[in-house]
């Protein structure tokens, strides 16, 4: 059983496995970093300095009562509230991702693809097609 373990844990594919996931959650950081410091600051100043980050409701006030600044104030006070600022937030990051992974793989298809239209090699010639090329070429100079 440790032997099988063993073979199942050094597997190339186990190893790009790994390698893949561990790029993934580094890109997401990259990701998320883009979107909190880039790009929703820019949205923010279109929309007249709002902060997504901050944007929240309050479904139940806590003590002392609201209006809350941030959602920081918001849970310091005890209130219940629903960030959809930061599910905005969220969900730019996801279609970020998911437009880099569409590049990602439509290239890589359109590589496979190209590569299954390259036509084959011309096979090798054979010992006796070899050999009665080079009688064919003797007879030629003899002539």
């Amino acid at each position: 059983m440790l032997k099988e373990f063993k073979d199942f844990a050094v597997k190339g594919n186990m190893l790009d496995m790994a390698v893949g996931i561990i790029i993934g959650a580094a890109f997401g950081t990259i990701v998320t970093a883009l979107v909190n410091e880039v790009i929703m600051p820019v949205v923010g100043l279109f929309t007249g300095g709002v902060d997504f980050s901050e944007m929240h409701a309050v479904l139940q006030p806590g003590s002392p009562a609201g209006p809350y600044a941030t959602v920081a104030d918001a849970t310091a006070a005890g209130a219940v509230t629903l960030n959809w600022g930061i599910f905005v937030n969220a969900l730019i990051s996801f279609l970020i991702v998911a437009f880099v992974l569409f590049i990602v793989i439509r290239n890589f298809n359109r590589l496979k693809k190209q590569e299954e239209e390259a036509p084959p090699a011309p096979p090798e010639p054979s010992a006796e097609e070899a050999l009665l090329a080079e009688i064919r070429d003797l007879l030629k100079q003899q002539a």
